[in-house]
């Protein structure tokens, strides 16, 4: 009789602890490879930990206005915590302020937000963006032997980790004089398409050019379809951000010099795993970095470079 009483205190018990535990993930978008990687970490610690995983986001990277609504959306219907990858580093300041204000802890991961970790937010979960710009600048710089003209087509305004990026880009650039920027401030936009649009309208000066830098998965397609339309495809040192499966089977083929590999299932699942820590009790890092490394045809097979694609 004792066991079984205790039995059915600790069905009760984790019954009522995972139905009261339900986490918003929140992309910002929910089209690209990227996005699906990060469902997938994210699903894969809800599961471990026994709560549920609610993945919604808007369907496009460029809609600030539904992914605003969705944070509004969770916040009312009353989840336990929501992990955001927020469009626009200071559009999503108020919504994250009503979570928090309603006890409703948020983590904010992929990309920054404007605001004091901790107290506006409970921990930011991402890639050191700064640093990965940097090895792409590097990367280029070397595949160029330090000369020559490039091209920067950037994301979008408003995006704290392409922009991170974009700026660690420009300082490993700096360091050699040799290299003419030759384009800075023009945008891809959200979508393959859109950069695709973008970069066919650069099209005199990507002739003109000798390297290339793009910044994230849309950018970088979209450049090298471009490229292909052209015939300007593995006629100019092309450098990008992230590693669909289309991105790196252009790698092996040369059309792209060199990627740099994020950990979207990693970053998935530590988001996850950092709010339900922190609705646990549990004391969590400010600022988790989930990894980043420099892929090129050489090292693709190598125990570094498996590990942060999930391989």
């Amino acid at each position: 009789m004792k066991k079984l009483l205790c039995l059915l205190m600790f069905v009760t018990a984790a019954g009522a602890f995972a139905a009261g535990e339900k986490i918003a993930v929140i992309p910002k978008g929910t089209t690209h490879s990227f996005w699906k990687s990060v469902e997938a970490g994210a699903k894969k610690a809800g599961a471990e930990l026994g709560v549920e995983i609610i993945w919604k986001g808007p369907l496009k990277e460029d809609d600030r206005a539904q992914q605003i609504g969705v944070v509004q959306q969770f916040v009312s219907s009353g989840v336990s915590g929501i992990v955001l990858a927020p469009l626009d580093d200071t559009a999503l300041r108020g919504p994250v302020k009503s979570a928090m204000d309603r006890k409703i802890p948020v983590v904010i991961f992929d990309s920054a937000l404007k605001g004091e970790v901790g107290s506006d937010f409970v921990s930011y979960v991402a890639t050191d963006n700064h640093r990965g710009g940097e090895m792409a600048g590097e990367e280029l710089a070397r595949l160029l032997n330090g000369k020559g003209k490039v091209v920067l087509l950037r994301y979008a305004e408003g995006s704290a980790s392409t922009a991170q990026r974009e700026a660690g880009f420009l300082a490993a650039l700096r360091r050699h004089p040799g290299l003419e920027l030759i384009v800075e401030n023009r945008f891809g936009g959200a979508t393959i398409s859109s950069a695709q649009d973008a970069a066919m309208n650069l099209i005199d000066k990507l002739r003109e050019a000798d390297g290339i830098f793009t910044p994230n998965e849309s950018t970088t397609q979209g450049m090298l379809l471009a490229l292909r339309q052209t015939g300007l495809v593995k006629k100019k040192v092309f450098v990008g951000f992230d590693t669909s499966p289309t991105l790196l089977a252009a790698l092996k083929r040369g059309d792209i010099r060199a990627l740099v590999a994020q950990n979207p299932t990693r970053m998935g699942y530590l988001g996850v795993t950092t709010v339900v820590k922190h609705l646990r009790g549990e004391t969590v890092e400010p600022e988790i970095d989930t990894g980043c490394a420099l892929v090129t045809p050489d090292n693709l097979a190598s125990a570094e470079v498996k590990a942060v694609l999930g391989n």
